[in-house]
């Protein structure tokens, strides 16, 4: 038997192997039987799902599930974006939404998660109880599907209507920006470009229809997938490039020289320019995994900041507690003031080309400014350890209950165990030792402020975590 596990964000497999449609029927009625301990039916339920293979279908095998129990369920009328199919589960008053995707995951996975009707993530104590409900879940085709409460509806008008209350588009539109955007074969097509054009940037689109094996490549907005958006804008000399992961819910930025930003400097960025340029204040809220210098920003300005364990579900309970200036994780995704508590990839890079618009200079040089206006550079870097659950148990509590007094010379002052093992250094950098969930990978992240210090700590890491037998566990 399958054992299903719900990871940062829902539960993944692989098509065909474990993420059948035997599974994702028993899951929905897992989640079915959540929906009727937290709502009454009167309230639809939502569903979206992205490009990849199959993913239509497992929304209209979950959606039979849905209406053979008696709910009415509104189906996207074609792949979208999460954040367009969250905002309309609270703007619907619905029961929430379940949303298919693998995210950026290759190709032959799929996804599926749970979006409460507050219109983000699902928190643990949801998602602890659709994994309760699995034991009680069958995986049975439905044996009567009154169609009748079945029915299309397009989240893209009131989602679009929205954003345009978020960005300045007067502002973009008067500058005249000459934009590349890719959107990676994913589900921001027809929403990212449809705002650029109506702001009269000069675009050129990349890979705008769907392909279910996303060209060979990931749907995932980095530096190996981002060649030929990297390649067009120099070619160009466009003032940015923008990209989406599949579900677009994380963004990739390209500066005009042909870089492509690192999320953290992307969130560092916005965050000064929603403070400078938008008038907008509110806590900082980041993962222990993301950039310190949003600490230094937040000092700047007399703002709070927050720091929360990594997987936005915990940044966006924090935005449902307090004004959350911004949100973001070192993954690629952030959530500002105003909207809804999930992030969104394609409102952060209107929010990049709204800023290159309101000061009139090069991204390159914005970012250079916030960088140095908060005590920066600092280098990140993260290193994937391929450990079997044994060695990871073992090396966290090896090191939980004899954390080392420094790392590559340089003093430890603090620890932290919010989520992993986290070593805050004498010199203001940091460590995270964090296990994955769902993959046996150790995930290593480091913060220091010189290149050489960062090859320094690396290794030393590398040593000391291969140096803890799985046996100690």
């Amino acid at each position: 038997m399958v054992e299903i596990k719900f990871g940062t964000d829902g539960w993944r497999g692989i098509i065909a192997d474990d993420f059948t449609f035997p599974n994702v029927r028993k899951v929905t009625r897992a989640i079915a039987l959540y929906l009727k301990s937290a709502y009454s039916q009167d309230r639809p339920v939502l569903i979206g799902y992205d490009t990849r293979f199959l993913a239509d279908k497992f929304a209209r095998a979950a959606a039979e599930i849905l209406a053979e129990l008696g709910w009415t369920v509104k189906i996207a009328d074609r792949d979208c974006p999460t954040p367009a199919i969250a905002y309309n589960a609270k703007l619907l008053n619905s029961a929430g939404a379940l949303m298919f995707t693998a995210s950026h995951n290759p190709a032959r996975y799929c996804g599926i998660k749970y979006i409460p009707d507050y219109a983000g993530p699902a928190t643990p104590e949801i998602t602890d109880a659709i994994v309760a409900n699995l034991e009680n879940a069958t995986d049975d085709s439905p044996r009567q599907v009154p169609s009748q409460l079945i029915s299309k509806f397009d989240p893209k008008p009131a989602y679009l209507d929205f954003l345009r209350t978020l960005v300045d588009l007067d502002t973009i539109r008067a500058a005249k920006l000459k934009v590349r955007y890719d959107a990676l074969y994913a589900t921001s097509r027809g929403y990212l470009d449809a705002l650029l054009e109506e702001c009269g940037c000069q675009l050129e689109s990349f890979h705008t229809h769907r392909d279910v094996l996303f060209g060979g490549g990931m749907p995932e907005p980095t530096p190996d997938q981002l060649g030929a958006l990297m390649t067009a804008v120099k070619a160009s000399g466009a003032d940015v490039g923008l990209a989406t992961d599949g579900d677009s819910d994380r963004f990739g930025i390209v500066d005009e020289q042909g870089n492509v930003l690192t999320p953290n400097t992307v969130l560092l960025l916005l965050a000064r320019h929603l403070i400078q340029n938008k008038g907008k204040t509110g806590a900082i809220v980041r993962t222990v995994a993301t950039t310190h210098l949003l600490d230094n920003l937040a000092d700047r300005y007399g703002l709070e900041c927050f720091e929360t364990p990594v997987g936005f579900k915990y940044i966006g309970e924090k935005m449902r507690q307090t004004d959350v200036l911004i949100g973001g994780e070192e993954s690629g995704g952030l959530s500002i003031i105003g909207h809804i508590p999930e992030k969104d990839g394609i409102l952060a890079n209107l929010l990049v080309v709204e800023a290159i618009a309101s000061e009139g200079k090069p991204l390159s040089q914005l970012v250079e400014e916030a960088i140095a206006q908060t005590g920066g550079p600092r280098y990140n870097h993260r290193i994937d350890l391929h450990l079997e659950d044994a060695h990871k148990a073992a090396v966290i509590a090896t090191y939980q209950q004899n954390p080392p007094n420094a790392i590559a010379g340089i003093g430890v002052k603090q620890v932290s165990h919010k989520d992993g093992l986290k070593l805050y250094l004498e010199d203001g950098g940091w460590v995270l030792l964090r296990p994955s969930g769902t993959e046996p990978l150790m995930r290593v992240y480091l913060e220091t402020d010189s290149l050489e210090k960062q090859a320094q700590i690396a290794a030393f890491l590398e040593t000391l975590i291969q140096a803890v037998s799985p046996v100690a566990a």
